[in-house]
């Protein structure tokens, strides 16, 4: 499988990103971490914005729909159809995330943006298990 080469998507992408965990944090003081918003949609709920989290999270399913319908142009998106394999990557990935205090979203985006070497640490080593996952998923497994 090749995955496109698209800078122009990708920068925009990137700076909606950027806009958005900006203004969650201006107008909410709450970090943009996915994890910690679907948390927040889970018991207990005592002192969360479930509401807020709810309208965050269907903003993100909503967003490719809304590309689709602006452009005219179609959006994919390919997973695995391996129901085992999917099952035990969200479980590792939850796992991770639980281990490492956030997400990639929490760390990559918020956490470096203020400058924590914590987030720093915790994003190089998601960003160094993508890419043995992807090498050993792709070039060992034949996947």
């Amino acid at each position: 499988m090749v995955t496109e080469f698209t800078p122009a998507a990708s920068t925009l992408g990137g700076i909606l990103i950027g806009l958005s965990a900006m203004m969650l944090m201006t107008f909410n003081g709450r970090i943009a971490g996915i994890s910690g918003i679907v948390g927040r949609l889970l018991p207990p709920y005592v002192g969360s914005d479930v509401g807020g989290a709810l309208l965050f999270i269907l903003g993100l399913l909503a967003a490719p729909l809304a590309y689709a319908a602006a452009t005219g142009a179609p959006f994919a998106q390919s997973v695995s159809g391996n129901a085992a394999l999917m099952a035990g990557a969200g479980v590792l990935v939850g796992f991770g995330a639980g281990l490492g205090g956030g997400c990639t979203s929490g760390h990559g985006v918020c956490g470096i943006a203020r400058l924590s070497a914590r987030s720093l640490v915790a994003t190089a080593i998601f960003m160094a298990t993508g890419f043995a996952t992807v090498f050993v998923m792709r070039h060992v497994l034949g996947g």
